[in-house]
């Protein structure tokens, strides 16, 4: 297999009808398959059911989720139920609700009009804006890629290999092209840079295998370690940093990312092994004042198989702003509390 021939979001120039094509991730790592996605329920359900995951690429492909509600009607009415309809989907990753906001403030500055030629006319905006969205994705990951480089290079000793814990999946899997967290060890790679990776998994959902899938694609060297083996690994100096993605960053930096990333940050200051968080722009929340504020996706039961007993199954956690060394994103490396530079 080669990356290249497994995109996670495209779109589908084979049929007359519009359509995207999405990585179908809940039958990685088994089996690699692309599935079309020709509806706005389609792709509603594939963000539910997380056949698409991961914070920017949610956003990217709910952004030609609303391109696909606008088919057969781009009325006003019908915009707004196609934004409410993506905007359930999930609640803690901020992109998805970002991609939505752009897309509803583009198409409602365009006036809606009662012509044919009028809606047409807004149909095609929406695909623009789609794939606007999603190249801007590839653009920031690649970025974030050379801004985390220079982290990794600080870490350089001789031939040694730079040992980089993660946590769950922000590779390419999870955007359009490139990844977050681990967009600076492929650019490492590609440098020559020896780089090697911890890869922390995660139930119930498994999310580590994703992330050793697409690094032995990729051909950098990994090892698979159940999440609790994170406090050891850091405890022996095994590891050099930690570099997580991030769902929502609030306003003064405090980060939900998947559950299990705030015990790994809090080993690692133990430890003294500086903790990253990479993300884009588009995942950070000014509007949300501190963690406090960001909604937790508590998902089924069922995930667990755990029968008729009961279950909390949360799907992320918040890790502290003052347990955060740094947040890399498109316009570089910044403090926590140092995010008002970037604000829009």
């Amino acid at each position: 297999m080669s990356q290249e021939r497994y995109p996670t979001l495209t779109e589908d120039d084979s049929a007359r009808e519009a359509a995207v094509l999405i990585l179908d991730q809940t039958r990685l790592p088994r089996e690699a398959v692309m599935l079309r996605l020709a509806t706005l329920e389609d792709v509603a359900h594939a963000i539910r059911v997380m056949q698409v995951r991961g914070a920017p690429l949610i956003g990217a492909t709910a952004a030609y989720g609303v391109a696909l509600g606008l088919a057969a009607d781009a009325s006003d009415a019908r915009l707004a139920q196609v934004i409410e309809t993506l905007a359930a989907t999930r609640p803690t990753a901020v992109n998805l609700h970002w991609a939505l906001a752009r897309m509803q403030r583009v198409l409602q500055e365009f006036p809606q009009g009662r012509t044919a030629l009028a809606l047409a006319t807004r149909r095609d905006m929406a695909w623009n804006e789609a794939r606007e969205i999603a190249t801007e994705d590839k653009a920031a990951n690649a970025a974030i890629g050379q801004h985390g480089l220079s982290l990794l290079q600080e870490k350089r000793r001789g031939d040694q290999p730079i040992n980089v814990m993660t946590h769950c999946n922000a590779g390419r899997l999870a955007t359009v092209e490139h990844g977050t967290a681990i967009a600076p060890v492929y650019a490492a790679h590609a440098a020559g840079l020896p780089v090697h990776v911890w890869v922390s998994e995660t139930r119930p959902r498994n999310q580590g295998l994703l992330t050793a899938w697409e690094l032995r694609e990729a051909g950098v060297p990994h090892t698979l370690v159940v999440d609790n083996a994170a406090g050891l690994l850091l405890m022996q100096g095994k590891v050099d940093l930690v570099m997580v993605g991030a769902d929502r960053i609030a306003a003064n930096g405090d980060t939900a990312n998947k559950v299990g990333t705030y015990l790994k940050a809090l080993a690692a200051r133990a430890h003294g092994v500086p903790f990253y968080v990479a993300a884009p722009l588009s995942t950070i929340d000014f509007a949300c004042p501190s963690g406090a504020a960001i909604p937790i996706e508590e998902r089924a039961a069922e995930e667990l198989g755990a029968g008729d007993v009961p279950v909390a199954n949360p799907a992320f956690d918040v890790t502290p702003a003052d347990l955060i060394s740094g947040i890399v994103s498109e316009r570089g490396i910044a403090r926590p509390g140092e995010l008002d530079q970037w604000r829009p």
